[in-house]
């Protein structure tokens, strides 16, 4: 199943994509807003969203895309990948590396991604599969932690690596700007995680491509290990890293610059596509 979120004239809504078809929903999915539940202490109702359809159609052409999911928290996780560790000439790590972006920096398909005028000349880019979790999770073993997951999504690490690796001495800001969290296009909920081929392509060139495989700490190991640390609540989106190819590790290094476009294309579920302006 897919779930979008989109806007048409006055309505923003959640929808089942089937096809080109858009079936809408009541309310959101994620623990709350269907039938009136408590987005934060509530249970998701995920397994219920088939009864929660309005009857009304709309064409997914006559609709705008937004971020399949407004999470209450972004988790990223750096050096998940073995050769992107390796390229960033960084130890494998024992232990997923965790940082969090600010939600004020998603957005959906189709929105730019604005180069900051604080930082404009080291700006990144970041192909992930992402998680989108569907229940209240805390303190789950890895063997039930998939039991808790929504579905997935892709998304874009965009990084001000000057601010990351040269200014600060944490990643906050770097990671954070505006507009440097894209997620989209939609949610797929059927899915095999640890078995994705990912890519990203900037201006039609591919710059990154691998498999999910590749990850050093798979998606249960990681929805396991952030539940001991902090209660993921539905709508949470788990950012599980990035693969080799990226910008700052490349001879030269290539960085976004105004009029790029880059796509973000996970397998199963389909491509995130956003213009870089200035």
């Amino acid at each position: 199943m897919r779930i979008v979120r989109f806007r048409h004239n006055d309505l923003t809504a959640y929808g089942i994509l089937a096809g080109d078809a858009i079936e809408v929903l009541e309310g959101t999915p994620f623990g709350g807003g269907i039938r009136g539940h408590d987005p934060v202490h509530a249970a998701s109702n995920w397994d219920r969203v088939p009864e929660s359809r309005t009857g009304e159609t709309l064409a997914l052409a006559d609709v705008t895309l937004l971020a399949p999911v407004e999470p209450p928290n972004v988790i990223a996780l750096g050096l998940n990948y073995r050769r992107h560790a390796e390229e960033s000439n960084m130890k494998i790590p024992g232990h997923p590396q965790m940082f969090i972006k600010a939600t004020t920096s998603v957005i959906g398909p189709d929105a730019p991604i604005v180069i900051p005028k604080m930082a404009p000349d080291e700006v990144d880019y970041e192909a992930e599969l992402c998680i989108v979790m569907g229940k209240i999770a805390k303190d789950v073993s890895e063997e039930k932690a998939l039991d808790y997951v929504f579905g997935y999504t892709c998304g874009n690490d965009v990084s001000a690596r000057d601010c990351q690796l040269k200014l600060d001495s944490q990643w906050a800001r770097g990671k954070s700007f505006d507009t440097f969290c894209p997620l989209g296009p939609w949610i797929e909920t059927d899915l095999d995680p640890d078995n994705c081929d990912i890519a990203c392509r900037v201006n039609g060139e591919t710059l990154q491509e691998s498999n999910t495989s590749d990850m050093i700490f798979d998606c249960r190991q990681l929805i396991s290990f952030l539940s001991q640390v902090m209660t993921l609540l539905p709508g949470t989106v788990i950012m599980t890293g990035t693969p080799s190819g990226v910008g700052f590790a490349r001879k030269p290094p290539v960085f976004l610059k105004a009029g790029d476009v880059v796509e973000i294309e996970v397998g199963g579920i389909g491509v995130l596509r956003n213009p870089v302006t200035a």
